[in-house]
């Protein structure tokens, strides 16, 4: 009896040692270590990468265009017509631009937001293009007590009217996924199939989602299989790690390389956004970091 505990326990003893070494060899080998950041990254041109401007307010957008550029990051999400010309002298896209949305929780789910979201896109959408860029975010809104088929059915009769416009100027009005868990409390767009569903009703190339990886692993996990299933109406990436928004390591739940990997898979040709809060004094160390994890 007493050898057969001890085998037990070694055995025991023996498996939690090979996983330990598996899941730090494998981080290590992921670049989970933390880069030299005076040391340039060799991307390997799979994944396009941006970051998103309000993770790093810190800097100015002039600083953050020269510390972005130095690491091979190709763009820079949610910044508006102020904001492009700085972009522009540094070669950068405005991957994900911003400005005509009211706020995150009044949207196009409620009819009496119509009218100033379709003056403000209205305006938008033509400077979005007069500048050479293709996505403008939009949001849902939150519900209000508002049941999915009033939801779906409002958003349809606000952007069916900017639409014809969209696509007129090849601009692509993409709603961003938030969970309603943590984050963003009742907001309507919340699940990858809600946004899926309201993609087939609008029938247009010209309006597609913001696949946000942290919301969707809050709110609904199966993060693989949903990019696989609904990656036709995706346009547009961001990450960050769960829980907390953290930097991306070994510390959160999500193994990024694999989502990564499944999202060329899928033939991406769009961007992918780091959206997490730095932790670390040298923001510019753990962007680096999060681009070399990512970059499979």
């Amino acid at each position: 009896m007493a050898s057969n505990v001890n085998r037990r326990n070694a055995l025991k003893n023996i498996i939690a040692g090979t996983a330990a070494i598996g899941v730090s060899s494998g981080f290590s080998a992921l670049a989970m270590d933390k880069p030299e950041s005076n040391e340039p990254l060799r991307l390997k041109g799979n994944i396009n990468h941006a970051v998103c401007r309000w993770c790093f307010s810190s800097f100015d957008v002039e600083a953050l265009c020269i510390e972005a550029k130095k690491i091979g990051i190709k763009g820079i999400d949610l910044v508006g017509p102020q904001d492009w010309p700085t972009l522009k002298k540094h070669g950068l896209e405005s991957t994900m631009c911003n400005g005509a949305e009211i706020n995150l929780v009044d949207g196009f789910n409620d009819e009496k937001f119509h009218e100033k979201l379709i003056q403000n896109y209205t305006a938008m959408i033509p400077l979005v293009a007069e500048a050479g860029y293709k996505n403008l975010i939009c949001f849902s809104g939150n519900r209000r007590g508002k049941d999915d088929e009033t939801g779906w059915n409002n958003c349809v009769k606000g952007l069916k009217q900017l639409i014809p416009l969209a696509e007129k100027h090849n601009v692509v009005l993409v709603m961003e996924l938030l969970n309603s868990k943590v984050n963003h409390k009742d907001y309507q767009c919340d699940r990858t199939s809600w946004g899926a569903e309201l993609c087939k009703r609008l029938g247009s190339e010209n309006f597609k989602l913001l696949y946000d990886i942290y919301h969707m692993q809050i709110d609904e996990g199966d993060v693989i299989r949903n990019i696989r299933d609904y990656h036709q109406y995706i346009a547009h990436y961001h990450t960050a790690g769960v829980p907390g928004r953290n930097e991306i390591d070994d510390t959160q739940e999500l193994y990024y390389p694999a989502i990564m990997k499944a999202i060329a898979e899928t033939g991406f040709k769009g961007f992918v956004a780091q959206e997490f809060i730095p932790k670390n004094a040298d923001k510019m160390a753990s962007l680096k970091k999060a681009i070399s994890i990512c970059d499979i």
